[in-house]
Protein backbone atom coordinates (compact mmCIF):
# COMPACT_ATOMS: atom_id res chain seq x y z
CA UNK A 1 0.00 0.00 0.00
CA UNK A 2 1.02 3.68 -0.87
CA UNK A 3 0.98 6.61 1.82
CA UNK A 4 1.64 10.21 0.73
CA UNK A 5 2.72 12.15 4.61
CA UNK A 6 2.50 15.54 4.34
CA UNK A 7 4.57 16.33 7.61
CA UNK A 8 6.63 19.69 8.15
CA UNK A 9 8.77 18.49 10.79
CA UNK A 10 11.55 16.89 8.81
CA UNK A 11 12.53 14.53 11.50
CA UNK A 12 9.11 13.66 12.07
CA UNK A 13 8.24 12.87 8.99
CA UNK A 14 10.95 10.99 8.59
CA UNK A 15 9.68 8.90 12.07
CA UNK A 16 6.51 8.14 10.26
CA UNK A 17 8.02 6.86 6.48
CA UNK A 18 10.47 4.30 8.76
CA UNK A 19 7.91 3.13 10.79
CA UNK A 20 5.24 2.93 8.11
CA UNK A 21 7.80 1.40 5.43
CA UNK A 22 8.75 -1.28 8.50
CA UNK A 23 5.42 -2.51 8.17
CA UNK A 24 5.56 -2.98 4.02
CA UNK A 25 4.13 0.66 3.12
CA UNK A 26 5.17 2.57 0.21
CA UNK A 27 5.77 6.21 1.70
CA UNK A 28 5.91 9.32 -0.27
CA UNK A 29 6.73 12.61 1.58
CA UNK A 30 6.13 16.34 1.28
CA UNK A 31 6.94 18.64 3.56
CA UNK A 32 4.22 21.92 2.61
CA UNK A 33 0.78 21.82 1.54
CA UNK A 34 1.48 22.81 -2.13
CA UNK A 35 3.55 19.86 -2.68
CA UNK A 36 1.24 17.95 -0.44
CA UNK A 37 -1.76 18.79 -3.11
CA UNK A 38 0.57 18.44 -6.08
CA UNK A 39 1.86 14.44 -4.79
CA UNK A 40 -1.91 13.96 -3.64
CA UNK A 41 -3.56 14.50 -6.97
CA UNK A 42 -0.64 13.48 -9.62
CA UNK A 43 -0.20 9.95 -7.82
CA UNK A 44 -2.79 7.36 -6.96
CA UNK A 45 -2.24 6.83 -3.24
CA UNK A 46 -4.07 4.44 -0.61
CA UNK A 47 -3.83 6.86 2.05
CA UNK A 48 -2.74 10.35 3.28
CA UNK A 49 -1.58 11.54 6.40
CA UNK A 50 -1.53 15.17 6.98
CA UNK A 51 -0.16 17.68 9.04
CA UNK A 52 -2.82 20.64 9.74
CA UNK A 53 -0.39 23.21 10.41
CA UNK A 54 1.64 23.52 7.18
CA UNK A 55 3.35 26.20 5.55
CA UNK A 56 2.04 27.60 1.65
CA UNK A 57 -1.46 25.57 2.05
CA UNK A 58 -2.76 24.89 5.40
CA UNK A 59 -3.90 21.49 5.91
CA UNK A 60 -7.44 22.23 6.39
CA UNK A 61 -7.54 23.92 3.02
CA UNK A 62 -5.51 21.03 1.53
CA UNK A 63 -8.14 18.52 2.54
CA UNK A 64 -11.17 20.67 1.30
CA UNK A 65 -9.27 20.82 -2.08
CA UNK A 66 -8.90 17.24 -2.43
CA UNK A 67 -12.91 16.91 -1.42
CA UNK A 68 -13.35 19.35 -3.92
CA UNK A 69 -11.67 17.32 -6.86
CA UNK A 70 -13.36 14.75 -5.63
CA UNK A 71 -10.42 12.72 -4.24
CA UNK A 72 -11.57 9.67 -2.73
CA UNK A 73 -7.89 9.04 -0.77
CA UNK A 74 -8.88 8.40 3.02
CA UNK A 75 -6.77 11.06 5.22
CA UNK A 76 -5.71 10.82 8.76
CA UNK A 77 -4.96 14.62 9.93
CA UNK A 78 -2.32 14.73 12.18
CA UNK A 79 -2.18 17.81 14.72
CA UNK A 80 -0.34 19.20 17.64
CA UNK A 81 -3.66 21.42 19.41
CA UNK A 82 -5.60 19.03 20.80
CA UNK A 83 -8.80 21.37 20.98
CA UNK A 84 -11.74 19.03 19.95
CA UNK A 85 -12.75 21.89 17.67
CA UNK A 86 -10.09 21.37 15.49
CA UNK A 87 -10.68 17.64 15.32
CA UNK A 88 -14.21 18.44 14.16
CA UNK A 89 -12.76 21.02 11.28
CA UNK A 90 -10.89 18.63 10.06
CA UNK A 91 -13.07 15.91 9.78
CA UNK A 92 -16.00 18.23 8.58
CA UNK A 93 -13.40 18.85 5.96
CA UNK A 94 -13.10 15.53 4.45
CA UNK A 95 -10.53 14.05 6.74
CA UNK A 96 -11.65 10.22 7.75
CA UNK A 97 -9.95 9.99 11.37
CA UNK A 98 -7.09 11.87 13.33
CA UNK A 99 -4.52 11.84 15.84
CA UNK A 100 -3.09 13.97 18.03
CA UNK A 101 0.66 14.64 18.23
CA UNK A 102 2.61 12.99 20.46
CA UNK A 103 1.28 10.35 19.71
CA UNK A 104 2.19 6.19 19.47
CA UNK A 105 3.69 4.79 15.91
CA UNK A 106 1.65 1.46 16.78
CA UNK A 107 -1.50 3.87 17.07
CA UNK A 108 -1.00 5.48 13.45
CA UNK A 109 -0.49 1.42 12.04
CA UNK A 110 -3.27 0.53 13.67
CA UNK A 111 -5.54 3.55 12.31
CA UNK A 112 -3.59 3.36 8.87
CA UNK A 113 -4.36 -0.29 8.48
CA UNK A 114 -7.86 0.16 9.59
CA UNK A 115 -8.52 2.65 7.13
CA UNK A 116 -7.21 0.75 4.14
CA UNK A 117 -9.36 -2.09 4.99
CA UNK A 118 -12.79 -0.01 5.26
CA UNK A 119 -12.05 1.89 2.10
CA UNK A 120 -11.58 -1.63 0.13
CA UNK A 121 -15.14 -2.67 2.05
CA UNK A 122 -13.17 -5.22 4.21
CA UNK A 123 -12.72 -4.34 7.88
CA UNK A 124 -11.59 -7.55 8.79
CA UNK A 125 -7.51 -7.36 9.16
CA UNK A 126 -8.23 -11.02 7.80
CA UNK A 127 -9.08 -11.75 4.41
CA UNK A 128 -9.74 -15.28 3.34
CA UNK A 129 -10.05 -16.57 -0.37
CA UNK A 130 -10.70 -19.85 -0.94
CA UNK A 131 -7.63 -21.90 1.39
CA UNK A 132 -5.91 -18.09 1.39
CA UNK A 133 -5.86 -16.15 4.23
CA UNK A 134 -4.02 -12.96 4.78
CA UNK A 135 -3.84 -10.82 8.25
CA UNK A 136 -2.79 -7.43 7.35
CA UNK A 137 -2.00 -6.66 10.80
CA UNK A 138 0.41 -9.41 11.49
CA UNK A 139 1.36 -9.81 7.48
CA UNK A 140 0.84 -13.01 7.60
CA UNK A 141 -0.27 -15.57 4.88
CA UNK A 142 -2.04 -18.78 5.07
CA UNK A 143 -2.66 -21.84 2.61
CA UNK A 144 -5.15 -24.39 4.52
CA UNK A 145 -3.53 -24.23 7.70
CA UNK A 146 0.22 -24.03 6.13
CA UNK A 147 1.69 -20.33 6.65
CA UNK A 148 3.13 -19.39 3.15
CA UNK A 149 6.67 -17.16 3.20
CA UNK A 150 6.32 -14.86 1.09
CA UNK A 151 8.90 -11.65 0.58
CA UNK A 152 7.94 -8.03 1.61
CA UNK A 153 7.16 -7.26 -1.87
CA UNK A 154 5.18 -10.57 -2.91
CA UNK A 155 3.48 -9.44 0.33
CA UNK A 156 2.46 -6.15 -0.93
CA UNK A 157 1.33 -7.40 -4.63
CA UNK A 158 -0.56 -10.28 -2.68
CA UNK A 159 -2.41 -7.79 0.17
CA UNK A 160 -2.75 -5.60 -3.02
CA UNK A 161 -5.33 -8.15 -5.47
CA UNK A 162 -6.96 -9.37 -2.38
CA UNK A 163 -8.31 -5.77 -1.30
CA UNK A 164 -9.47 -5.47 -4.88
CA UNK A 165 -11.19 -9.11 -5.50
CA UNK A 166 -12.33 -9.34 -9.63
CA UNK A 167 -10.73 -5.91 -10.35
CA UNK A 168 -8.31 -6.35 -13.49
CA UNK A 169 -5.29 -3.96 -12.37
CA UNK A 170 -2.67 -3.48 -14.79
CA UNK A 171 1.32 -3.72 -14.04
CA UNK A 172 1.86 -0.27 -13.81
CA UNK A 173 -1.10 0.34 -11.12
CA UNK A 174 0.25 -2.59 -9.15
CA UNK A 175 3.68 -0.35 -9.36
CA UNK A 176 2.13 2.57 -8.81
CA UNK A 177 0.86 1.08 -5.52
CA UNK A 178 3.51 -0.93 -4.04
CA UNK A 179 7.03 1.30 -4.75
CA UNK A 180 7.93 4.97 -3.50
CA UNK A 181 7.19 7.64 -6.72
CA UNK A 182 10.70 7.57 -7.98
CA UNK A 183 10.70 3.62 -8.82
CA UNK A 184 10.86 3.09 -12.49
CA UNK A 185 7.71 2.09 -13.72
CA UNK A 186 8.71 0.12 -17.02
CA UNK A 187 10.38 -2.86 -14.53
CA UNK A 188 8.77 -6.01 -15.18
CA UNK A 189 9.68 -7.15 -11.86
CA UNK A 190 6.00 -7.24 -11.15
CA UNK A 191 5.96 -10.49 -13.73
CA UNK A 192 8.36 -12.01 -11.32
CA UNK A 193 6.58 -11.23 -8.11
CA UNK A 194 3.08 -12.70 -9.81
CA UNK A 195 4.82 -15.74 -11.04
CA UNK A 196 6.32 -16.60 -7.62
CA UNK A 197 2.89 -16.10 -5.66
CA UNK A 198 1.25 -18.79 -8.12
CA UNK A 199 4.05 -20.69 -7.19
CA UNK A 200 3.49 -20.59 -3.73
CA UNK A 201 -0.32 -20.39 -3.31
CA UNK A 202 -0.88 -22.75 -6.20
CA UNK A 203 1.79 -25.50 -6.15
CA UNK A 204 -0.35 -28.01 -7.86
CA UNK A 205 -1.91 -25.65 -10.11
CA UNK A 206 -4.99 -25.97 -9.76
CA UNK A 207 -6.28 -23.16 -7.68
CA UNK A 208 -5.18 -20.92 -10.32
CA UNK A 209 -5.85 -17.75 -8.32
CA UNK A 210 -4.30 -14.81 -10.32
CA UNK A 211 -5.59 -15.02 -14.09
CA UNK A 212 -3.25 -12.91 -16.58
CA UNK A 213 -5.41 -10.72 -18.98
CA UNK A 214 -3.09 -10.45 -22.41
CA UNK A 215 -2.44 -6.32 -22.40
CA UNK A 216 -4.33 -5.44 -19.69
CA UNK A 217 -2.94 -6.80 -16.67
CA UNK A 218 -4.25 -9.35 -13.82
CA UNK A 219 -7.25 -10.30 -11.96
CA UNK A 220 -7.47 -12.31 -8.19
CA UNK A 221 -9.96 -14.38 -9.02
CA UNK A 222 -10.67 -16.45 -5.48
CA UNK A 223 -13.94 -14.87 -4.11
CA UNK A 224 -12.95 -13.13 -0.98
CA UNK A 225 -15.16 -13.96 2.51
Amino acid sequence: MRVLVVEDETLLAEQIKQQLQQQQFSVDIAHDGDDGWFKLAEYPYDLAVIDLGLPKMDGLSLIRKARQQELKTPIIILTARGSWQEKVEGLDAGADDYLTKPFHGEELLARCNALIRRAAGQPDPTLSAGPVSLNSRTQQVWLNDTEVSLTAYEYKVLEYFMLNPSKVISKTELTEHIYDQDFDLDSNVIEVFVLRLRKKLDPEGDLKPIETLRGRGYRFNLTIS
